[in-house]
């Protein structure tokens, strides 16, 4: 039998997620300068959830993305400018509702042609507005592509609709999210039906899908499976999932292929949070905070 390459799963059983794992396959240089390291746009935030793009726009930078756009609702844009000085912030229109309004899709694409990689969708507030958007911003993108949140909307009315981005676009859904794009209803799915449904949905959509919730798995369209177990109670808490989608994305935008940048993302992120559990304890931090860990989880498997 062939043997296998540094980061191949064993195609008979899953590859449980390690720092070993990892350091045999390594991410893309991270020298270079700011332009060398990649650009990602993030696209999303509402006129009540501008955190989302916040955090996930620090995380981008935290795991060493070069560059960051962010587009987002205009009035909030110049506040976030403010706060994200390392960024630069693209304000966009915005229905009455404070919501991301269709009619910003020319210009995200404007942005996008410029960018190494796009997440869509944290801070959108409602699916009906995600799916407008998307439907006139996917199809025409060509960058690597990160679904993320509510923008996972958009699957869930066209199941085809990121096939042109087959080996460059990643879905990351939580559990309950991962279940409604397949139409099921009911309560969260348990760890096994995650598993067989994630692989559903990458079959169906060609691309890579990340979902879960406590325990992860990142599955190709071939089938290829990574179980994450990395994490900390403490990490079930808003916010935490825009974080990780930004880590995620700022990966991609440093030209690590999705399941790579799925794999190391959830293991990071989740290492932060173990992190942040043995200085403060099983609840009580933010955020904000698995951020800021971002950097020293990351150290700590490229030693």
């Amino acid at each position: 039998m062939a043997e296998r390459l540094p980061g191949q799963p064993d195609p008979m059983r899953d590859t449980v997620v390690t720092p070993n794992v990892l350091r045999d396959w390594p991410l893309p240089d991270p020298y270079g300068d700011k332009y060398d390291k990649g650009g990602l746009l993030i696209v999303g935030g509402g006129a009540q959830t501008p955190g989302a793009v916040l955090l996930a726009a620090e995380a981008g930078l935290r795991v060493g993305a070069g560059k960051v756009r962010v587009a987002t609702v205009r009035s909030i844009a110049p506040h976030l400018a403010t706060a994200l000085p390392e960024a630069f912030v693209e304000g966009l229109p915005e229905e009455e509702d404070g919501d991301l309004a269709p009619d910003g899709a020319e210009e995200i694409l404007e942005l996008a042609g410029s960018a190494d990689a796009v997440l869509l969708g944290p801070g959108i507030m409602t699916p009906q507005a995600a799916n407008a958007l998307l439907e006139r911003v996917v199809p025409h993108l060509d960058a690597a592509v990160l679904i993320d949140g509510l923008g996972m909307a958009y699957l869930t009315e066209n199941l085809d609709g990121v096939q042109h981005l087959a080996g460059r676009a990643l879905l990351t859904p939580n559990a309950r999210e991962l279940a409604m794009t397949l139409g099921r209803e009911g309560e969260a799915p348990d760890e096994d039906e995650v598993r067989t449904l994630a692989a559903e949905l990458s079959r169906k959509t060609t691309v890579v899908v990340l979902g879960g919730a406590a325990t992860s798995f990142v599955v190709t369209p071939e089938g290829a499976v990574w179980r994450n177990e990395a994490g900390a109670p403490g990490m079930a808490a808003s916010g935490s999932g825009d974080a990780k989608a930004g880590a995620i994305a700022g990966l991609l935008a440093r030209g690590a292929p999705p399941e790579q940048a799925a794999a190391w993302g959830a293991f990071i992120h989740g290492r932060a949070g173990e992190r942040l559990t043995a200085a403060v304890g099983r609840v009580g931090f933010l955020a904000r905070e698995l951020v800021r860990e971002l950097p020293a989880a990351l150290a700590e498997i490229e030693v």
